[in-house]
């Protein structure tokens, strides 16, 4: 009986029973980021950026930073940039990288590995994940108002509202796509009307594209799914029995390598799609 309700959940739910896709295990650090939220593959320059919180997910206590590895996990430098809080979500445009830190979004210059500006965010409590559109327009969410903002030369409006649970952000052409709004993958269009792409098992936190309408949709307490164009989905990775986390992945569409930031367990991980 219990194996015939877990399968009828599960195609309530729109989780594919017999998975196409699969994950293999790559490598892992040792357990030495202190609390790491999000990893942004830069393969280009062979590097992983990694935000580390430190102690806390919401304390302005100037420990937070962020790290660089490089593409096999080997730490390049873990106090790459700190003086800062608790930062999360990571996003890149030319060579200023973002990041989200509380209510502040960090600006930094990459090639001088500075901090070049603080751009607070009006209102804000929690910010989450971060991203940036072709065009270099920043998008940030805030899990605890329920508010997405946009940021055009360094000036802050409220661009969405009132979604439940919003974390992950994605800017693909004039889309946005957003890992909120009650366990759901939305889409976002130019003219803000949201649609729904996938009902899922859990909230997500990172949403990364496949390049063909698919998605990879990470949720924090260790769950990594395969969401179809179609909105069915596969569960990839499941390590909550470790007590292993799966923040803000990163993810690089050539090598069809993803990156995991396992949070508690102070380490990055990487997986190959299959």
């Amino acid at each position: 009986m219990k194996k015939v309700l877990n399968l009828s959940l599960a195609l309530v739910l729109g989780v594919s029973v017999q998975a196409q896709h699969k994950l293999e295990k790559i490598w892992e650090t040792d357990s030495i980021i202190n609390l790491p939220e999000s990893v942004l593959p830069d393969t280009k320059a062979g590097i992983l950026y990694v935000s580390i919180m430190g102690n806390s997910a919401d304390e302005k206590d100037g420990i937070g930073g962020i790290g660089k590895l490089d593409l096999s996990g080997k730490v390049i430098d873990l106090e790459w940039i700190n003086g800062l809080n608790s930062p999360k979500g990571l996003a890149k445009h030319g060579n200023i990288l973002y990041a989200a830190d509380i209510t502040d979004v960090v600006v930094i210059d990459i090639p001088s590995s500075k901090v070049v500006r603080k751009i607070p965010i009006a209102g804000s409590v929690f910010l989450n994940d971060i991203t940036v559109s072709d065009k270099g327009v920043v998008y940030v969410s805030d899990s605890r108002t329920k508010k997405i903002h946009q940021i055009i030369n360094n000036k802050d409006v409220v661009y969405l509202e009132n979604i439940d649970g919003v974390n992950g952000l994605k800017a693909i052409g004039n889309d946005l796509y957003i890992a909120g709004g009650n366990k759901q993958l939305l889409k976002a269009n130019e003219k803000k009307e949201l649609t729904t792409i996938a009902d899922m098992p859990c909230g997500g936190d990172g949403i990364e594209p496949i390049g063909n309408g698919d998605f990879v949709y990470s949720c924090w307490g260790g769950y990594i799914y395969y969401v179809h164009a179609n909105g069915k989905s596969e569960l990839l990775l499941d390590s909550s029995a470790e007590k292993k986390n799966t923040a803000d992945i990163g993810y690089d569409p050539i090598t069809k390598i993803i990156y995991v930031p396992t949070f508690f367990k102070k380490s990055v991980a990487a997986y190959q799609l299959k």
